[in-house]
């Protein structure tokens, strides 16, 4: 198989990387399928290697400063940054990759992660980045709204306040991140939700120029359980072992099958993070050997950094050693893939 790159196409503008703007879809299609003409590339059914591309929560809300959860990393900049790096990485290796796959985190307001899902004895809603502990649910500090629950659940506020308890509960006993109230954020039908302008075009033209449609997932729509990982929830059942929501299978069983998996995306220390976790949890219950068709974009993913709030860069950085502990593969993208570990030419 052959791993060429190609020149990165005249349209993109890495300055723009951290705006929003339209996509000029008829422009782009049209450029996509004569630059496949001029470079021989070939549709993605004609590849012997099936290369899966995981482009983990790319939206605006996360990627674009001023947003609500701008992901700025240690360096400020950092989504933004991984965004120029994450389109260029996919333009030299359009003839590569046979299948993006973005996942969209995807939220409404009335959530178990957002302020209004929550009052103290006043009445009030936490602010965003308040932690809310197992204690705090006993004891009364924070406790479900009632408005939440006319909205949840047929409107039974006890079972909503037993689902509080056994939800933060069972984060402690997984040794999982404890339940963070995060500011709005990733709101269906609003502009945050959408992917990056950026990726967004880089994802049409592949798309186009090598005849594989974009398989987008969404995640965390439940209000019940957050959902940093796109193959699990955080917490999937309730008081009474009810399900929540299912694993996900399907990109399970798609993603294994692979021959390469290339994960990159944001944030490094959460949905990105558990990503690849709940991945190494499917390959070890598999087969021990997939594990190293598994390659983790290290340049083009960031932490999630608050100054003076939360600083989750060791965390991060701790996850992927790990990783690579375990048998995947750390690399750049600006390398070529070619030259990663593992890579048979």
């Amino acid at each position: 198989m052959s791993l060429r790159q190609l020149p990165v196409p005249p349209h993109f503008d890495a300055g723009a990387a951290g705006r929003v703007w339209r996509v000029p879809y008829q422009e782009r299609s049209e450029g996509a399928k004569a630059w496949a003409r001029r470079h021989n590339v070939p549709p993605a059914t004609a590849d012997r290697m099936h290369v899966s591309l995981v482009i983990v929560d790319c939206q605006n809300t996360f990627c674009i400063p001023g947003f609500e959860l701008f992901v700025a990393g240690r360096s400020g900049m950092g989504a933004v940054e991984d965004t120029v790096r994450l389109c260029e990485f996919i333009y030299r290796n359009l003839a590569v990759i046979s299948e993006i796959v973005p996942t969209l985190d995807t939220h409404t307001a009335m959530q178990i992660f957002h302020p209004v899902f929550w009052i103290d004895a006043a009445g009030a809603c936490p602010k965003g980045h308040t932690i809310i502990s197992l204690e705090d649910v006993e004891n009364g500090v924070w406790k479900p709204n009632p408005a939440v629950a006319r909205n949840a659940l047929e409107g039974d506020l006890q079972r909503l306040q037993r689902h509080a308890e056994h939800y933060v509960r069972t984060l402690t006993e997984r040794n999982k991140y404890p339940l963070m109230v995060w500011p709005y954020h990733a709101m269906l039908g609003g502009i945050g939700h959408a992917l990056v302008s950026a990726v967004e075009e880089a994802l049409f033209f592949h798309c186009l120029a090598r005849s594989s449609q974009t398989r987008f997932e969404i995640k965390g729509d439940n209000p019940l359980t957050e959902h940093y990982s796109v193959l699990h929830p955080e917490v999937r059942t309730g008081p009474e072992g009810e399900t929540i929501v299912q694993r996900d299978t399907g990109l399970i069983r798609r993603l294994l099958d692979s021959d390469m998996v290339i994960i990159a995306g944001q944030a490094k220390s959460h949905c990105v993070a558990w990503t690849i976790d709940d991945l190494l949890t499917e390959v070890r219950a598999r087969d021990l050997r997939l594990i190293e068709k598994v390659y983790l974009l290290e340049d083009c993913t960031s932490p999630v950094v608050v100054p003076g709030v939360v600083d989750f860069t060791d965390e991060a950085e701790a996850a992927f050693r790990r990783f690579a502990d375990a048998g995947m593969h750390v690399v750049r993208s600006t390398d070529p893939i070619d030259t990663w570990p593992g890579v048979a030419v």
